[in-house]
């Protein structure tokens, strides 16, 4: 406990965690068969009986149904696949005929596979109405993080409202769990909320719950609260696993603390825990991330000297890193052999010379240079200077300039490029509109993805109706509202359509105002648009999570009208295709 009590130092200067355990509950075991018993060398051979031959036919059949993990495994494959790729009403029938016992483990694991949310929800009530079958708080919990992962915080609570309902057991995983999502949808009152309520239900808490809470507190700022927390969870006797200290170090790094991350490296192998390869592959994900490569090849040595390797996409950001940095990565290369990145690199330098365009002015060649060898530090000075000397660049190169910098998790330098060429009355290509505003979403600066839009439609160039959906669907769910209208504003005539009109429900709707969601509604079929199913679905869960129940009864009707409807059309429209699919809906709702 020693070396546990030797990070408060580290704590006490903490100010937020970024990372939170993998929640783990406990599983079914089932044992396997015990084999037969070996006949001894020196015992003699005896003649073949008819008791004999009986007793043999026995055994083997006792071989012939061990190992029970092959058949459970085949048979939930089996189960996934009919979930996934039949309708209900034909999974259902396939369901009843399976000669299997439905049990929590079965259904648990069914569950875990991921079919498609919709069929999993009708799977887990049309199992519960099995005769011998319950539900319970393995089951419940699946289903709860189904949800929660998906982002359907009220049909998580659904299911959470149920356990309560009906006396299913609650343990510290289904808290955790409950909480984390919470947290994750933006909710820090209700993460702790069931804080409490575990704590006053009498759940004992996890080092994962303790890791889960300390999360929502530090990214609330509520830093002496987390601390508090973290000397309960040592008080209690929960030691910190490799992920807790991974955590640790991961803030560390992110602060610019890089030295203290090292040095909580080696406590924590000096208090017995070693680091894994997902602890390894976390923090060079994170030095790449800050560009320190001198604690990087620290990290490297210990995963050289104890066999561990990066996952591929890491160890292609930390080859970047190091070229970026120009300094040598030999030692990243030599911990992994295996990983051939010539052909990569070969690939890269062949897209930059294209992009280029055969590059005719002085800068332009210095520019292909630079791309090559990935130095963007060295192009942001040259764009600056170039705009104040009033130089254009090649269309293509820009282009290319605003990708290379998204790549890289780059969005300041993609905004330079991209600003520079509206200055200079460059229109750039359509992907490197498409990958700035996916970077600006990805760093929330949502009201810069508004000038891309604009600047993007001035160029000619049509946003489609699936990514004007998506990105005002996006915008609304980042309570941006007044940005999600502009977008939808700035939409040529011909992408106004039903999807588009759905998607700006959908944003008033998060955002609280049912009338102005309504008034949308009225609005598109004034226009002539007709709703579909993902339209009404959007309009159901907004009416409801906003307590206009009674009021979305008209609407459920006419949902199940069009539905009586659309079972008889043979072709369906684009528009309704996109629009079902974005929005699939609250299956709970």
């Amino acid at each position: 406990m020693r070396g546990f009590y030797n990070l408060h130092g580290f704590l006490k200067h903490l100010a937020a965690f970024t990372a939170i355990h993998d929640h783990q509950w406990p599983k079914s075991s089932i044992k396997s068969i015990h084999s037969l018993n070996r006949i001894k060398q020196n015992e003699p051979s005896k003649p073949i009986t008819r008791k004999s031959t009986k007793k043999h036919f026995k055994s083997s059949k006792k071989q012939e149904d061990a190992d029970p993990k092959i058949y459970m495994r085949e048979t939930i494959g089996n189960i996934y696949k009919i979930l996934k790729y039949s309708t209900w009403d034909s999974a259902q029938d396939q369901l009843q005929r399976l000669p299997i016992r439905w049990d929590s483990y079965t259904v648990s694991q069914v569950l875990k596979t991921h079919p498609p949310m919709e069929k999993a929800w009708l799977f887990f009530n049309w199992v519960a109405g099995i005769r011998g079958f319950k539900h319970d708080h393995f089951t419940y919990t699946t289903m709860l993080d189904i949800f929660g992962e998906a982002g359907r915080v009220s049909s998580m609570t659904h299911v959470f409202k149920q356990m309560q309902e009906k006396d299913v057991r609650i343990d510290a995983v289904t808290y955790t769990s409950l909480m984390h999502w919470l947290s994750s949808a933006g909710d820090v009152d209700g993460a702790v909320k069931v804080w409490e309520e575990m704590r006053a239900q009498g759940c004992v808490p996890t080092v994962v719950s303790y890791t889960a809470y300390m999360k929502v507190l530090f990214n609330d700022n509520r830093v002496k609260e987390a601390t508090d927390v973290y000397k309960e969870m040592l008080q209690s006797g929960c030691s910190p696993t490799c992920h807790t200290y991974t955590v640790l170090m991961e803030y560390l790094i992110d602060s610019g603390k890089c030295k203290e991350a090292l040095e909580i490296f080696g406590k924590m192998q000096d208090a017995g825990v070693q680091p894994d390869k997902a602890a390894c592959n976390i923090l060079i994900e994170n030095l790449c991330k800050v560009g320190e490569t001198w604690t990087m090849n620290q990290v490297l040595w210990f995963m050289k000297e104890h066999r561990l390797a990066l996952r591929y996409p890491v160890f292609l950001e930390a080859i970047r890193t190091f070229k970026i940095a120009g300094v040598s990565d030999s030692l990243l290369r030599q911990v992994h052999p295996h990983f051939s990145i010539e052909s990569g690199n070969q690939e890269t330098g062949e897209l930059r010379a294209t992009a280029a365009d055969a590059p005719s002015t002085m800068d332009e060649w210095l520019v292909l240079i630079l791309l090559k060898k990935e130095n963007l530090v060295a192009i942001d000075q040259l764009l600056a200077g170039n705009e104040d000397k009033n130089i254009k660049l090649n269309s293509a190169i820009i282009s290319t300039i605003i990708e290379a910098n998204c790549g890289l998790c780059r969005p300041d330098g993609a905004l330079l490029a991209f600003e520079y060429s509206v200055k200079m009355g460059i229109i750039v290509e359509r992907n490197a509109y498409l990958s700035l505003i996916g970077a600006l979403i990805r760093s929330n600066s949502f009201p810069k993805v508004v000038e891309i839009v604009v600047e993007m439609i001035r160029a000619g160039y049509s946003p489609g109706t699936y990514l004007s959906a998506l990105l005002i669907y996006r915008l609304g769910r980042a309570r941006r509202t007044n940005c999600a209208a502009k977008v939808f504003n700035l939409l040529p005539d011909d992408h106004k359509c039903t999807t588009t009109y759905t998607a700006l429900m959908g944003v008033y709707f998060s955002a609280g105002s049912a009338d102005r969601g309504l008034k949308i509604f009225d609005t598109m079929r004034g226009e002539g648009f007709l709703p579909f199913l993902g339209t009404y679905n959007v309009l159901l869960a907004g009416l409801q999570k906003l307590g206009r129940v009674r009021e979305g009864e008209m609407y459920r009707k006419e949902k199940k009208s069009l539905q009586s409807d659309g079972q008889s059309q043979n072709a369906v429209p684009i528009d309704q295709k996109i629009c079902d699919f974005l929005f699939a809906g609250d299956v709970v709702s």
